[in-house]
This record gives C-alpha cells, sequence and structure tokens, in this order.
C-alpha cells in the first residue's frame, strides 16, 4: 500500500512554494509522479523530490514539466526566483525544525534597510494632506499606447502574471518568517523587475491599472515589512507611494483599505490615535460606495481601534459591531485577494486589541482564544503576537503562572521569525510582569527570554 503524500508547507521558501505549484499542476492533469517522469524523461524519484522541496530542479527540469502540464509558462516564471533562492538563502530542512538558524538575528541589520533608513521618523503631520489629497483624487492619465500591439516594450498578461505570482508567494514567506527572511528579496524584485515594467508602456488602459495595483501590492509590502523592522518612517513612505500608485490604477477600494488598514494601524503602532481615527474615518468615507463586506470589515476595525485607544468605549463598540456584521456577509470568492486574510480569526485579533486597550481582560482573553485557535499554523509572526498579548492580558488580570506559560509559547514562536514586532511584544510581556518579578515562574520566565531570544530580555 502506497504512503499518503506528504502535506506541503508553501509559505516555508521559494522552493516549497514551486513544489506545491507543481504538483496541484500534476494532479489537476491526472497524471502520477512516475508518468510524468517518464514524459519528461526525468525519474519519478527526482519528481517526488522536487515536490516535497528535497531537491531544486534544474532549467531543464522546469521547462519539460511546464511543456508537459501545459502550465502556459507558470512553472517557467518562477525559476528566477528559484535561482536566486539558491544562490542567496540557505534552505531550512523540511518542517519547521531548523528554520530559526537561517535567519538573521535581531542584530543584523536586513540587506536593503540600511540604518539611516531605519532611523528615519514617523511623521504623522504629513497624512491629512495625504487623506484629503486621496479623497479628492481622480484617475491619473495612463501613458500613450502608440506602440504596435504585441510589442516587446509592452506590459503584457504574461508579465503581470508572473509578478503576481512573485508578490503571492513572498506574502506567504513573510506571513512565516517574518521580514528579515524577504525583505532583501522582495526589494531586489522591485528594483529589478517591477521598475522594469512600471518602465515599460502597457499594453492597454486595463493592463495599466493592473500594474499600478501590482505595484501598489508590492509597495505596500515593502512597508509592511519596514515595519517588522522597526523603520516607522519608512513605511510611513512606502505606504504612500503605496496609496499613491491606487491613485493611478483608479483602485478606490484598493486605496480605502491602504489609508486605513496599513496607514491607520502604522499611526496607532507608532502612538498617534487621533491620526489613526483620522486616516481610518477617511477610508470609510471615501470609499464606501466600492468597498466590499470584507473590506468595510477592516476599515471599522481600524475605527473600532482608534476609538479603544482613545479610550472611547462606546464609539469603538459600535464600529465592532459593524465589522462584524459586515464580515459575516462576506464571501471570499467575492472579495479582492489582498483581503481575503481578513477572515473571523483577525478580525478576533482587531476586538481583542480593542478590548485590551480598554482594560476588560476577560474579553480580550476570550476573543484571542479564538484568534489562535482558527490561524493557520504557518502564520508564525500572528500566533507570536497574539500569544504575547494574551499573555499581557493574564499578567493584568493576576493570573501569573497562565501568564507566563503563554508567554513562553510567544518566545518559540518569535524564535521562528525575523521580526522587530514579535520582540516587541515579548519586551512588553516581560514589562507587564515586572510587578511580579520575585514570583519563581517571572524569574524562571525572564531566564528563558535570555536564553532563547537574547536581544528582547530585559
Amino acid at each position: 500500500m502506497g504512503q499518503a503524500p506528504r502535506d506541503l508547507q508553501p509559505s516555508l521558501s521559494e522552493r516549497h512554494f514551486f513544489g506545491a505549484e507543481l504538483r496541484q499542476l500534476r494532479e489537476r492533469a491526472g497524471l502520477s509522479q512516475a508518468r510524468l517522469g517518464a514524459m519528461i524523461r526525468f525519474s519519478a524519484d527526482l519528481v517526488r523530490r522536487v515536490e516535497t522541496a528535497d531537491r531544486f530542479p534544474s532549467r531543464e527540469f522546469v521547462e519539460a514539466c511546464d511543456k508537459a502540464l501545459e502550465a502556459s509558462g507558470s512553472l517557467m516564471r518562477l525559476l528566477p526566483l528559484l535561482e536566486a533562492s539558491r544562490n542567496n538563502v540557505r534552505e531550512p530542512p523540511t518542517g519547521h525544525l531548523g528554520v530559526t538558524n537561517m535567519l538573521p538575528t535581531y542584530s543584523e541589520q536586513p540587506s536593503g534597510t540600511p540604518g539611516m533608513l531605519v532611523r528615519v521618523p514617523f511623521q504623522p503631520g504629513v497624512l491629512d494632506r495625504a487623506a484629503l489629497d486621496w479623497l479628492n483624487t481622480t484617475a491619473s492619465p495612463l501613458p500613450s499606447m502608440a506602440e504596435r500591439p504585441g510589442s516587446p516594450d509592452q506590459v503584457c498578461e504574461e508579465d503581470l502574471f508572473s509578478a503576481e505570482t512573485a508578490l503571492a508567494m513572498f506574502r506567504q514567506l513573510d506571513h512565516t518568517h517574518g521580514a528579515g527572511r524577504v525583505h532583501a528579496q522582495v526589494q531586489r524584485f522591485i528594483e529589478d523587475e517591477l521598475n522594469r515594467l512600471l518602465a515599460k508602456t502597457p499594453g492597454s488602459a486595463a493592463i495599466g491599472r493592473r500594474l499600478n495595483t501590482l505595484a501598489a501590492g508590492f509597495f505596500e509590502l515593502c512597508g509592511y515589512q519596514a515595519v517588522d523592522t522597526g523603520a516607522h518612517g519608512l513605511a510611513q513612505r512606502r505606504y504612500l507611494r503605496a496609496l499613491r500608485l491606487t491613485e493611478a490604477a483608479d483602485d478606490r477600494l484598493y486605496g480605502s483599505y491602504l489609508l486605513a488598514v496599513n496607514i491607520g494601524h502604522l499611526a496607532l503602532h507608532c502612538g498617534h490615535p487621533a491620526p489613526a481615527l483620522r486616516m481610518a474615518l477617511a477610508a470609510v468615507h471615501g470609499g464606501q460606495t466600492r468597498a466590499t463586506p470584507a473590506v468595510r470589515s477592516g476599515l471599522h476595525a481600524v475605527v473600532a481601534r482608534s476609538h479603544a485607544r482613545l479610550g472611547q468605549q462606546g464609539e469603538c463598540l459600535n464600529h465592532l459591531d459593524i465589522a462584524e456584521r459586515q464580515l459575516a456577509r462576506s464571501r471570499p470568492e467575492d472579495e479582492p485577494t489582498w483581503i481575503r486574510y481578513f477572515t473571523s480569526a483577525y478580525l478576533a485579533d482587531e476586538i481583542a486589541h480593542c478590548f485590551h486597550d480598554l482594560g476588560r481582560p476577560q474579553e480580550t482573553q476570550r476573543h484571542l482564544r479564538d484568534a489562535l485557535a482558527a490561524l493557520s499554523p504557518t502564520h508564525v509572526r500572528r500566533l507570536a503576537i497574539d500569544t504575547a498579548l494574551l499573555a499581557s492580558s493574564l499578567a493584568a488580570a493576576g493570573r501569573i503562572d497562565e501568564a507566563c506559560a503563554a508567554a513562553r509559547q510567544a518566545v518559540d514562536h518569535t524564535a521562528k521569525t525575523a521580526s522587530h514586532r514579535c520582540l516587541q511584544r515579548v519586551v512588553e510581556v516581560q514589562a507587564d510582569l515586572e510587578p511580579y518579578r520575585c514570583e519563581l515562574e517571572v524569574r524562571e520566565f525572564g531566564e528563558y527570554v535570555r536564553d532563547q531570544l537574547p536581544h528582547a530580555a530585559v
């Protein structure tokens, strides 16, 4: 009796992502590994090892698979990313064991984020102007398309599909490993591939709008990664660049998301709840005619978070109620791909943060447990942040044994990432436990942090 195929985790690395794509295409074609191997004149064992990320595929292997599976170039488009990964990243063994060893330590500056950029300050004063410009904007004219259709100097559907595939992969890797693992690769892709596309003429007006939205997605991811490395001023600049790109794309829906969920959250993260509230309310107002249920839920969740940080409980609860009702109406297949991550688990996380800021630990803990139960195991950064917040909430309630147990789990998750935000949350847990520093469990937890995460020890 044959063994069941190994479960794949495409978010672990470029190689894992390629293996998952190859298996999906092979199974869709109704081929066994042996049959595909015979068709492409490679062994069935090599097909198996590539699918399970035990081997890097050669160019010849990828070309043969792409042709045999009639993949229309989708596998070949992943080849440059695989080759960059082979040349620049030491891969982990399959599974999470060993991931920490391939990550840069917190003291190392991630490639592509010079120290001077990390020190660029967040500037809340520029946000109101940006929001007003977005509210009043009209779509920018697209470049002239006088060249012949199909000209090599034009951006085509194939170019966009390749870049969209890369963005999806980078987002998965970022969720699992944090910015320290992925930031340099994203930056390199923007400098080499995305800028090349932006310099070319779109093949049609629709392709031009799609290209600008795609570019906004890359700069949004770069901004999120800047937050994750502690470079808040750089994150602000990248988010504002993404917002301008949505204006050029006439993508009002994505722009409202960037204004509230990215820029508003950044303002909250930097301790500026009033500007965060203004950004979120501007997004609700400016995007209301095009917003889907999940996007509306995400926007109102940020409004609620801002009211909670300002101590305005009634307004917070009103917007949480709207967020819950909107998400209940959402159908993932009808939502933009960039909001489909916003599930009940992510809303539960937002609700928990609201109750934590309002000083209501029991509700905080209930919603955090809902969030943690529903999160994918590959979203390690979110698991680390939410588990650390659970520990802080338990500490606030005086449940010190449980707080320390949760805090240890948060440390374990954080050790698998290269995330400044996760380290910051572990530092905050230690501060929350400081009043109980004489307790044995707290002292032992402090030793555990010094052993496992010396950069987060206080």
